[in-house]
């Protein structure tokens, strides 16, 4: 894996947490219980990603294919909405900042739809 940081980075993130989602074979990087980012290796069933492990990110739908169209690494998102997520093969060559950007920007998306009493209470306000 190309993004020894990514773990690390995604439970930087205020009120994260990693669970494992033992019917999916997938880490889940949740907060407040809703999904933000998860990481997996497709196994031989799934063609076009087998063996390739993968970080899943939502994006805003109107920049979702300008990173498709920009980096290879990055295709719609596995086993999610198309339009609103993003997957990132972890042994390709998009720039860490642009990878940390894309953790943040899903993070923040799912962040704005909690309550405002959940993002309080994750902001400890």
């Amino acid at each position: 894996m190309r993004y020894e940081w990514l773990d690390e980075y995604l439970l930087s993130k205020r009120g994260a947490v990693r669970d494992y989602k033992i019917e999916w074979q997938w880490e889940r990087y949740l907060v407040a219980g809703k999904m933000f980012a998860a990481t997996c290796t497709p196994g031989p069933a799934h063609t076009i990603h087998r063996g390739r492990k993968m970080v899943i990110l939502k994006c805003d739908p109107l920049l979702a294919d300008m990173f498709r169209n920009e980096y290879a690494d990055v295709v719609p998102g596995f086993y999610m909405d198309k339009r609103s997520w993003n997957t990132v093969y972890l042994d390709g060559a998009v720039p860490d900042e642009v990878m940390k950007d894309m953790c943040d920007m899903s993070y923040r998306l799912v962040f704005e739809k909690l309550t405002k009493k959940e993002q309080r209470e994750i902001l400890g306000k």
